[in-house]
């Protein structure tokens, strides 16, 4: 097809830089020496963590030994969200639509504070160290266990892992013009070699540290740029009058949007209908929120429910900050490099970013390398690699945490904790290297096609995992078959609607819409809405016509159980102390006769090879124990009410915080719906 262009205009539009980082502007020496202080701090703050916490045992590695208090959890948990993939993403869609996209932030604000309120309080009386491992507890057999399970690990490796990567990598191939393999390769070995040495804590601690980098990176742009354009006024006018001088005529192509400032908006033709905000986002929102791994194993490492609680008060708030701090700069940049950010001919949009689709996806580089001095981009340099670290280094914990836990040993009943530690650790190195062959995958999708991508996944895979969290949790009726009849068939529909949203992209601006009627007229918050409902009459109607759950799938599994007593409870004590004398005897006889062989053994050979061994387990923070107890099978837990306990005075200072934040959160929303 041959586009009619605005000749008038074009030579001036084709003066713009070709290249997507913007501008002329290169990294100097002060810059390399803001990110090598970057590096010493993060690596820093995961050796105090590694020195502090006990990383050889199930509690120690994968929950931090439940000792967190409220502040690291809650800068956790907005760094874990707050990964590449937001800041290029965000600033994008403030870019191309306006403020539409931060309804995902705000709706956030509202489910992150569900968790502690709700779910976690079920979550710890069952005893869990996985999300699927309470689907198991709670259904009883394996096959929804494991689903669920082999799901998570393909939406960590495929979506979460693959945005953050290529939006990260792609900002530093821009930056130091660096190989977009050499920056990922690297990247993913300073993930993963506190991930595999110092567990969830060196996670945790880093993730704080790393939220502080963030904030503080992403606020002095926003103050550059707010200067720059000339302030809120600046913003509100240019916004609007930011067209392309080459665009498509007789088309919208390149024209911003005019509900650019409003979050709700057409229930019918818009690109985000307020109906589909208010339901069909929230019920994706609640799995990511309240039942995701990442983000509920920071909530269970904390030491109390109301530390819980206190962290997501703390990321609730913080969810406040991406609409000032990385949206509004997105859609400055539209307004100070109109002709490259927001580029409406194909043709020119693949000369300046390699991207015919569009380049709303460089707004956030662009500010960097293009209004920033000297040392202060090496620091966004530093924002992003914090924001991408973080990232990755929550999902590797968490995915190996489902593949030991729930796969392996699910499969290897008998597995010590030695083994368990090892095959967690081993498998962090096998996400690494499966990351690295998903490169050509995600330089082919280019940005643009992956974001529709990781909106496909999140709005056909989600809604049926939470429908079947939501019941498990509120309604003691549901049972096996229902749960895995419900997803099984709502995970079916949601991955047919996927397809067809794959072989039927949407057009551009230009293009003829002849997309089929349920692709083109079923908008996906909508669809998402749909999926929901078939799941959840589907799950009620084989509970209803099946057997009822048996109790022990009911005892502190459910929200108005989650005090039973459980008969087991002074048994399973008895069988615990048990195995815990016999793996005192085993290892006392085991140091018997290493001191024997020790006192009857010489050689330099051997002791070089001693302390290599040594410090090899205690870089992995593993301990050395006889072959007796690194062989004993890991008994299940008896579930510690403890943590379900609350002072009084700290339990209505945390609900008072909720009222302030959930009112907030409601003023924000409505003012700019």
């Amino acid at each position: 097809m041959t586009l009619d262009l605005e000749g008038t205009q074009q030579g001036s539009a084709m003066s713009t830089t070709a290249s997507p980082g913007g501008g002329n502007a290169t990294f100097v020496a002060v810059d390399i020496v803001v990110l090598v202080l970057y590096f010493v701090l993060v690596l820093a703050v995961g050796f105090w963590a590694m020195c502090r916490t006990k990383r050889s045992t199930v509690d120690g590695y994968f929950l931090a030994g439940k000792s967190m208090t409220w502040w690291p959890v809650g800068a956790s948990l907005f760094s874990s969200n707050i990964g590449s993939g937001h800041l290029i993403g965000l600033a994008g869609s403030g870019a191309a639509a306006g403020i539409g996209a931060i309804a995902y932030e705000w709706n956030g604000m509202f489910m992150v504070l569900l968790l502690p309120w709700i779910f976690l309080p079920i979550y710890l009386a069952s005893g869990v160290t996985t999300m699927p491992e309470y689907l198991q507890r709670r259904y009883g057999g394996r096959r929804t266990h494991l689903f669920i399970a082999v799901l998570c690990l393909f939406i960590y490796i495929f979506t979460k892992i693959s945005v953050d990567m290529y939006a990260g990598a792609l900002f530093i191939k821009l930056a130091l013009q660096w190989d977009i393999y050499l920056a990922i390769v690297l990247l993913l070995s300073v993930s993963a070699l506190y991930t595999v040495a110092g567990g969830l804590a060196a996670v945790i601690y880093t993730d704080a540290a790393q939220t502080v980098i963030m904030l503080g990176g992403a606020l002095v742009l926003m103050g550059f740029s707010f200067a720059k354009v000339g302030g809120w006024n600046g913003l509100m006018e240019g916004y609007l009058d930011a067209i392309p001088s080459v665009r498509v005529p007789n088309t919208t192509c390149g024209i911003p949007r005019e509900d650019s400032f409003h979050v709700f908006r057409d229930p019918v033709d818009s690109d985000l209908p307020w109906p589909g905000i208010i339901i069909g986002m929230s019920i994706p929102s609640m799995w990511y929120w309240c039942s995701d791994q990442v983000i509920v194993q920071r909530s269970l490492a904390a030491k109390t429910l109301t530390h819980a609680k206190g962290g997501s008060l703390l990321a609730a708030y913080l969810k406040v900050l991406p609409f000032f701090a990385i949206m509004l700069p997105g859609m400055i940049s539209r307004i100070l490099y109109t002709d490259d950010v927001a580029c409406a001919d194909p043709e020119l949009c693949k000369q300046i970013c390699d991207n015919p689709v569009g380049c709303t996806d460089t707004a956030y580089a662009r500010l960097v390398m293009e209004l920033l001095p000297a040392g202060l981009r090496g620091l966004m340099m530093a924002v992003m690699i914090a924001a991408l670290v973080s990232s990755l280094t929550s999902v590797f914990n968490s995915a190996s945490t489902i593949f030991t836990m729930d796969l392996w040993k699910t499969f290897r009943s008998g597995a010590s904790e030695w083994e368990l530690m090892i095959v967690g650790r081993v498998f962090v190195l096998i996400l690494v290297v499966a990351s690295i062959l998903w490169i050509p995958v995600i330089q082919a999708s280019q940005g643009g096609q992956l974001f529709i991508y990781i909106q496909s996944i999140s709005t056909y895979l989600q809604p049926p995992v939470s429908i079947i969290f939501l019941l498990g949790c509120f309604w003691t009726r549901t049972n096996e078959k229902g749960a895995f009849w419900g997803v099984a068939v709502g995970l079916t529909v949601g991955c047919i609607r996927m397809l067809l949203d794959f072989i039927y992209p949407a057009p551009l601006c230009f293009e003829r819409d002849d997309r089929p009627a349920v692709v083109k007229s079923v908008h996906y918050l909508y669809f998402s809405t749909l999926l929901s409902f078939i799941t959840l009459i589907v799950v009620v109607a084989v509970s209803l016509a099946t057997e009822k759950p048996k109790a022990e799938q009911i005892d502190r599994l459910t929200w108005f159980t989650r005090f039973a007593p459980v008969e087991i409870q002074e048994q399973t004590l008895e069988e615990v102390m048990g195995h815990e004398m016999a793996v005192m005897v085993a290892i006392g006889k085991n140091e018997n006769n290493s001191t024997r062989k020790d006192s009857s053994s010489s050689g330099s050979g051997v002791r070089q090879q001693s302390k290599l061994v040594s410090a090899l387990y205690w870089l992995c923070g593993m301990e050395r124990r006889g072959k007796e107890a690194e062989k004993s099978p890991v008994t299940p837990a008896v579930p510690d009410l403890s943590q379900l306990r609350e002072n009084p005075r700290l339990k209505q200072v945390v609900n008072a915080n909720l009222i302030i934040c959930l009112s907030v959160a409601a003023f924000i929303m409505g003012y700019w719906a």
